[in-house]
C-alpha cells in the first residue's frame, strides 16, 4: 500500500474519532478492540488496560478515547523534571498522566498528525489547567522536536499505524538525550499477520499487530540498546496469528 494513502486513511479515521469526542459523543472505534484489550461491558477498555480509575476521573473529559493497548506511563518510571514526548498523543490522556509525574519542573510534548486530535488535546489541556504540556501537529516519521532534548518517549498503540516504523524509531533516537529511554505500548504477535490483511485499509488503520521478532529487529537496527518486549500472560502455543496477538510494553534505550 502507498505510504501516503495509509497516512491519509489513518488521519481520516482518527479525525472522525476526535470530532465525536469534541462533540461530547462517545467514540466507539478503538485501536485494538475489547477482544485484545480485555474490555467488557462492565469495565472500560482503559481500566482493563491497567489505568487507575481515579486518575482517569481527574483528567479532562474527552482526553481518554479508549484507543490504547496498554499503559506506558505506569511502566516508564517517570521522574520529576523530566521531558517526555508522547508519540500520537490523541486526546491527551497519557500526556496528562505523564504531566502529573514530571511535575511543574518537567515538560510533556504531545505530537499527533491529526489536526482534530491536536485541537481536542489543546482544549483538554486548557480545561484541566495543564501548563507543562505542549501539543504539536506533526508526523511521527518527522518529529517537530529538536535533537537530544527528550528524556523519555512514550506511545500507546500508535507506531503500528505508521507505514514507516523504521523512520519513526530513527526519529525517536534522534530526539532522545544520551541515556534516554523509549517505553511504548503496542500490539505484537508471535505469528505473522496474513499478507491480505496488511493490504486491507480498515485493518491497517485499526492497528494491526507486528511480529515480535520484527519489532525487536527494527529497534536494534535504529540504534536502540537494552531492547525488551514483554511476554504475553499466557505462554501457550498458538496455531493462528489472531490467537497470538497481545498488547506488549516495548522498551529500548539510547546509549549514553
Amino acid at each position: 500500500m502507498d505510504h501516503e494513502a495509509i497516512r491519509e486513511a489513518v488521519r481520516n479515521r482518527y479525525g472522525r474519532i476526535a470530532a465525536k469526542a469534541g462533540g461530547a459523543e462517545e467514540a466507539q472505534e478503538s485501536c485494538c478492540g475489547p477482544s485484545c484489550c480485555g474490555g467488557t461491558e462492565e469495565t472500560s477498555t482503559s481500566t482493563a488496560l491497567g489505568y487507575d480509575g481515579e486518575q482517569l476521573r481527574q483528567i479532562p473529559e474527552g482526553a481518554d478515547l479508549g484507543l490504547g493497548s496498554g499503559n506506558p506511563v505506569a511502566t516508564a518510571h517517570l521522574q520529576e523534571g523530566e521531558t517526555v514526548l508522547d508519540l500520537g498523543s490523541g486526546g491527551g490522556v497519557d500526556s496528562f498522566l505523564a504531566s502529573e509525574k514530571v511535575g511543574p519542573s518537567g515538560k510533556v510534548i504531545g505530537v499527533d498528525m491529526t489536526p482534530e486530535m491536536v485541537t481536542l488535546a489543546r482544549a483538554n489541556a486548557t480545561k484541566g489547567g495543564y501548563t507543562n504540556v505542549d501539543f504539536r501537529l506533526g508526523e511521527i516519521e518527522s518529529l517537530p522536536v529538536a535533537d537530544a532534548t527528550v528524556d523519555v518517549i512514550i506511545s500507546n498503540c500508535v507506531l503500528n499505524l505508521s507505514p514507516e516504523r523504521d523512520r519513526v524509531l530513527t526519529e525517536a533516537l534522534r530526539v532522545l538525550r544520551p541515556g534516554g529511554r523509549l517505553v511504548i505500548s503496542d500490539l505484537v504477535s508471535d505469528v505473522a499477520v496474513p499478507a491480505e490483511l496488511q493490504e486491507d485499509v480498515e485493518m491497517v488503520t485499526a492497528c494491526l499487530p507486528v511480529r515480535r521478532g520484527d519489532y525487536e529487529s527494527q529497534l536494534r537496527a535504529a540504534g536502540f540498546v537494552d531492547v525488551m518486549i514483554s511476554e504475553p500472560e499466557s505462554a501457550a502455543s498458538v496455531d493462528s496469528w489472531a490467537d497470538s496477538v497481545h498488547g506488549a510494553i516495548i522498551v529500548g534505550q539510547k546509549a549514553g
